[in-house]
């Protein structure tokens, strides 16, 4: 495998050199770009400039991210001026407020930010391009969404909105006090979640305006339903949660690009264990899905393409564990044998590599592939940070960061203007 990444990487040093990468993507309506860590600068830096690029050269409609639909809908009012938004970027960042915060509450996002605000003002075009976040985690911040707007406008679903909140109220606004109390002792609020949803979805033509109402009140009820479920599932079943999650993401871009219309296109960014198919990998033997496959699954092949990114070393920013302040760390050379440290001995330089019908044989055997959590502890990374992977099925594109740095966090004094 060695001497074929040798043959068919291409360096890169700028954004200009992965014309060949763009030319590949060709009239793909899904563009997914990866990640291999939540903290990497250049992982950021890199998507955003070939967000751009899709953007202006291709059209492409949203930006869809691994972020809470509320704190993202925040960045969408904004950048296309919805309603009364935020002043100033960093103040629309300091709703990102959940850790990890750094995963959008950082100094490449605040210039994206910028940018595609400016783009919007300048273009001619009626729906302007959106940011929207795809994730499951928001179920109080969500219900929260739904009353505010049900009760300004006096519009129909109010009560089933209320009901189910006042289900949840007694685990003020805790996930795992609500896990315990569904999963374990079957004292849930599935049935007043699914009745929400049912409303919101039958009077959603009451909601559409301007100001996307529709969409923000279809996607938050959605949230209730499948977090619900998700923090249900999370004490019994890591595998049936990660494909809650996951099988949620999807639905939520499909309402989405049902929004845009039917020549919507959108470029997803999210860690590489969510876009990368699941199926080129161990998770398919754990029974588990992800957003990558299903994407794939639900189109034609044609309409997806998927962009792995990964590193041989350099620092990160992450924590030692859940919920607890993040660190610098440093990231060690890859383990010997993985997919990482073979493009590196390759050439020890910034890669990209497109997989084809011409050399997708060659890269057709397993390789571990690193993958960095929000948690990391690089002394234990060989027990648990490398996914078995195929990686040509995988992805139809990688890009290769040889020494990166960590990720920049917006200081929380800078939060506050």
């Amino acid at each position: 495998m060695l001497e074929s990444i040798k043959k068919y990487a291409k360096p890169f040093d700028s954004i200009n050199d992965l014309d060949p990468l763009i030319e590949s993507i060709g009239d793909a309506k899904y563009v997914l770009l990866g990640e291999s860590s939540h903290g990497t600068s250049e992982f950021y830096t890199l998507r955003a400039e070939l967000t751009k690029r899709l953007i202006v050269e291709k059209g492409f409609s949203f930006i869809a991210v691994e972020g809470d639909w509320p704190s993202c809908q925040n960045i969408n009012r904004y950048i296309k001026n919805i309603g009364s938004p935020n002043r100033y970027e960093n103040e629309v960042l300091q709703t990102f407020n959940r850790w990890p915060t750094w995963m959008w509450a950082n100094e490449e996002i605040y210039e994206l930010v910028k940018w595609l605000k400016n783009f919007n003002q300048q273009s001619k075009k009626t729906n302007k391009v959106g940011f929207y976040g795809l994730d499951v985690y928001s179920l109080w911040e969500s219900m929260d969404e739904i009353i505010k707007y049900l009760d300004r406008t006096g519009n129909s679903g109010l009560k089933e909105a209320r009901t189910a909140f006042s289900c949840f109220e007694p685990y003020n606004r805790n996930n795992e006090s609500y896990a315990v109390s569904a999963g374990y002792l079957s004292e849930n609020c599935i049935k007043e979640a699914l009745e929400l949803l049912t409303v919101i979805r039958k009077n959603k033509w009451k909601y559409d305006d301007d100001d996307e109402n529709s969409l923000n009140m279809e996607v938050n009820s959605l949230v209730t339903v499948n977090a619900e479920e998700y923090y249900r599932t999370m004490v019994l079943s890591d595998s049936k949660s990660w494909n809650v999650r996951d099988i949620h993401m999807v639905e939520a871009l499909n309402a989405v690009m049902k929004f845009y219309g039917d020549d919507a296109k959108v470029i997803i960014w999210e860690h590489n264990t969510h876009v990368g198919d699941a199926r080129a990998t161990d998770m398919k033997n754990a029974g588990m899905v992800n957003v990558g496959q299903l994407i794939r699954q639900q189109n034609y092949p044609e309409d997806v393409y998927i962009v792995g990114f990964g590193t041989h070393s350099g620092t990160v920013i992450a924590s030692t564990e859940w919920g607890v302040d993040y660190l610098v760390t440093n990231v060690p050379a890859a383990q010997p044998g993985s997919w990482e440290d073979l493009m590196h001995k390759a050439g020890a330089r910034n890669q990209y590599l497109l997989f084809t019908d011409e050399n997708r044989e060659k890269f057709s055997k397993t390789v571990g592939h690193r993958a960095i959590g929000v948690v990391y502890r690089p002394e234990q990374e060989q027990y648990g940070n490398y996914v078995p992977s195929i990686m040509s099925s995988r992805y139809d594109g990688f890009i290769f960061v040889d020494k990166t740095h960590a990720l920049h966090p917006l200081a929380k004094e800078s939060l506050v203007h």
